[in-house]
């Protein structure tokens, strides 16, 4: 099975590990599904593991934030989304989300964002505590 993860669900999870969350990520190290990720995707989630409020959370200074965006450009399948035509009319920075699941044609993006519930019809996305009841 090939994911796709929002930002907040990763994040969530590295910061709570016992969570809903928490439970995906630490199916994803055990490899019990392969991670779909696109640059932007992992700009971002650089960018956001960066804020200062994070890196306290989680004890990360830049060296480990670096070593961890490096593992997952590693163990994930990094998607190119160029020339993909994606479009969330709630929010449209949430479109690079949207083009790498349609770009890798993932089996589910994992997100509990409501931008994406007018979406969910069309494309196979699941809300985190749905998809732990369903495959973990």
């Amino acid at each position: 099975m090939r994911i796709v993860l929002d930002t907040n669900v990763l994040l969530s999870g590295l910061m709570l590990p016992d969570s809903t969350p928490g439970r995906i990520v630490a199916a994803w190290r055990k490899r019990n599904f392969d991670l779909v990720v696109s640059e932007p995707m992992l700009e971002e989630i650089a960018r956001v593991l960066a804020y200062p409020k994070i890196k306290k959370r989680l004890g990360w200074d830049d060296e480990q934030i670096s070593r961890y965006i490096g593992l997952m450009r590693f163990e994930a399948e990094v998607v190119s989304i160029g020339g993909v035509e994606a479009n969330v009319p709630a929010d449209p920075n949430d479109n690079p989300l949207l083009a790498s699941l349609i770009a890798s044609k993932a089996d589910w993006l994992i997100t509990g964002d409501s931008d994406f519930d007018e979406l969910s019809g069309q494309y196979p996305i699941i809300a985190p505590g749905e998809f732990v009841r369903r495959f973990l």
